[in-house]
């Protein structure tokens, strides 16, 4: 397994990456660091708002899920809310219905210097949000995962990521990986009115 694929993005990768990404539809911003991410994510998100997110390690490590718990942040929280229902029916009527959540927050397996993300899934439940349904979208990216073309970027999915994340479902579940869906984000459509923000974090974050 390479290592070269964990390595921090130099300045010029950033720039030339945030360029491309907005050239793309998207939106971008860099921080320091992981608290500055997470004091973003704040900011971006009004009270009120109802928010989703998928399994994420980077949003771990930023102290978002941990904020999440908290319940001090005054957002509707649909993954606390699908969680806490008992009703197996309705858990699964809440669970369609978080697909349509005002924010989706995540993260990305890899993204290029030449302006697309891949992201790959298990089970798919997170792409609905990335793809179509969710009006706005926050992923915070870790700047390691820089790489220089999409192939590249797909090269690290699949030669560095999935044996992390294999190992990681072995310890947590006892039970192996599947990347059964791998989904690569190229353009942002403006006329969708859709808002995707990439906020790209100078540490390393996730896999």
């Amino acid at each position: 397994m390479t290592t070269t694929f964990n390595t921090l993005a130099s300045q010029e990768s950033i720039n030339k990456t945030t360029q491309a990404l907005e050239g793309n539809g998207f939106q971008v911003e860099a921080v320091e660091n992981r608290a500055e991410a997470l004091e973003r994510i704040k900011a971006l998100i009004p009270k009120g708002a109802s928010i989703h997110n998928g399994g994420s390690t980077t949003l771990q490590e930023i102290g978002y899920i941990d904020y999440l718990k908290s319940d001090t942040h005054g957002w509707n929280n649909l993954h606390a809310n699908i969680l806490s229902e008992a009703n197996p029916e309705k858990q699964n009527k809440l669970r369609h219905e978080s697909a349509f959540s005002d924010y989706y927050l995540g993260s990305v397996h890899a993204l290029s210097e030449t302006g697309e993300m891949v992201i790959a899934s298990n089970t798919g439940s997170q792409l609905p949000h990335l793809v179509f349904t969710s009006p706005n979208i926050i992923l915070v990216v870790g700047t390691q995962k820089i790489t220089p073309t999409l192939e590249s970027a797909i090269r690290r999915l699949e030669e560095y990521v999935v044996p992390l994340e294999d190992k990681r479902a072995m310890s947590a579940y006892k039970s192996h990986t599947m990347n059964t869906k791998t989904l690569i984000l190229h353009k942002e459509n403006p006329m969708m009115g859709r808002k995707v923000k990439i906020i790209l974090v100078k540490e390393q974050l996730g896999f």
